[in-house]
């Protein structure tokens, strides 16, 4: 194998594009975005895929890019602490805060600084795939038409991959709820911490209102800034992925009148250039692979609780280092990396407790019920029982290493 397509450079793109250099092979990453996208929002690095940073050699470097985030508080209806979960509660990995949350950008930034010749075309996307004997005939929509000796689909929750090479086999089962996240306060404004974070990141609930579900609100530290996240259940709220200020206009709405800081919070978001706002769903695919075609990260996987990031790196490196073990073979090398990492990703693609209704609860009773419970909970062992053996879980795969196997078939 010489020369693979990964379309999408978000984290699982650029990450498998560094390990296949590291094999040798010639990649090329498609990216619909005009360039690297900025910001994003804080993402936890668990498990197995420290593993894969430290092996990448640039676990320091993530390690140095840490949010600053040390723990979750919980907010009652007048806007005080009434609970609180240290990033430490559940050990290094496991918990709703891991000990290492970074922005999705600054992770993207790390990998793709990592990854010395490959070929990044922006702007661009896939509109067709046509599979052959020996290659695949892979159609741009401003780019000329190419070959590939195989393609992979790290493309996201919307994956054109996915849509092109995989109709009828796949669904996106909905969570019931939007979410939208944007920069609350820049990181320039270092030491200013004009919204008391302290380190801590905050949710405020709200039970339902405005024509939509139960709500909540979350801030939390990002360099010396601030992050903003609004999540609302209901019924899919109709809107114009490319028309930014409608979204806006829609998160608007859904928290129009309520207190605490959300009406500061809301001036922040209409002054974000990086607002970002979807529809959560689970994604199923009856098999990850067909002919010489793969998905990877939220293509094939999205929909977990706080692991969507670490199943991208630890999926990146099985896929590459199977490839490379295959002697480029992508019949082979992909169904033994579905073998490998599927088991992995259902036991840590768990929702959450309740599902959307308790992550959103409806009504002032059962918010306050939720919280009396947590205060209660929290100062007991049965605390480490509310995350679901997530500890566990994410260590719960024996990550080959592919430099000792391949006695330097294909290492540069």
């Amino acid at each position: 194998m010489t020369h693979v397509l990964i379309s999408g450079a978000s984290v699982a793109g650029p990450a498998l594009a560094f390990w296949l250099r590291r094999y040798g092979v010639d990649v090329t990453v498609v990216e619909r975005a005009p360039g690297p996208r900025p910001g994003g929002q804080g993402i936890d690095v668990r498990g197995a895929a420290r593993t894969v940073l430290d092996r990448m050699g640039i676990i320091d470097q993530v390690r140095a890019a840490h949010t600053g985030v040390r723990g979750l508080a919980y907010l009652d209806a007048a806007g005080r602490r009434r609970a609180e979960m240290p990033a430490e509660l559940f050990g290094h990995s496991g918990g709703v805060i891991a000990d290492i949350e970074i922005l999705r950008g600054d992770l993207m930034r790390i990998i793709m600084d990592a990854t010395e010749g490959v070929e990044y075309v922006y702007d661009d996307t896939i509109t067709a795939l046509e599979q052959l004997s020996d290659s695949v005939a892979v159609t741009f929509e401003r780019s000329a038409p190419r070959r590939f000796d195989a393609v992979v689909g790290a493309d996201g929750v919307f994956s054109t991959t996915r849509r092109l090479a995989f109709a009828g086999a796949w669904r996106a089962v909905d969570s019931g709820y939007h979410r939208a996240v944007f920069t609350a306060e820049p990181a320039h404004a270092a030491g200013r911490d004009s919204w008391g974070l302290d380190g801590w990141e905050l949710m405020y609930s709200m039970p339902k209102g405005n024509g939509v579900g139960g709500r909540n609100v979350l801030l939390y530290p990002a360099h010396g800034g601030a992050r903003g996240m609004v999540h609302f259940a209901g019924a899919p709220v109709d809107h114009d992925r490319r028309d930014i200020a409608g979204q806006k206009r829609i998160v608007a709405d859904v928290l129009a009148g309520e207190g605490w800081e959300v009406p500061r919070l809301l001036d922040a978001m209409w002054r974000a250039d990086d607002f970002y706002f979807d529809r959560h769903v689970k994604i199923e695919v009856e098999s990850w692979h067909r002919g010489r075609v793969a998905l990877l990260g939220d293509a094939c996987t999205a929909g977990s609780a706080g692991m969507g990031t670490s199943l991208a790196l630890v999926g990146a490196y099985v896929l590459a280092g199977e490839l490379a073990r295959a002697d480029g073979d992508p019949a082979a090398a992909f169904a033994a990396y579905e073998a490998k990492v599927r088991p992995y990703a259902a036991l840590n693609m768990k929702q959450i407790p309740g599902g959307a209704r308790g992550f959103l609860p409806p009504t002032r009773f059962e918010l306050q019920a939720r919280m009396a419970t947590m205060v209660v909970l929290l100062k007991t062992p049965v605390a480490k029982l509310m995350m679901g053996g997530l500890d566990k879980a994410v260590d719960s795969i024996d990550l080959p290493d592919y430099s000792l196997s391949l006695d330097g078939r294909f290492i540069k």
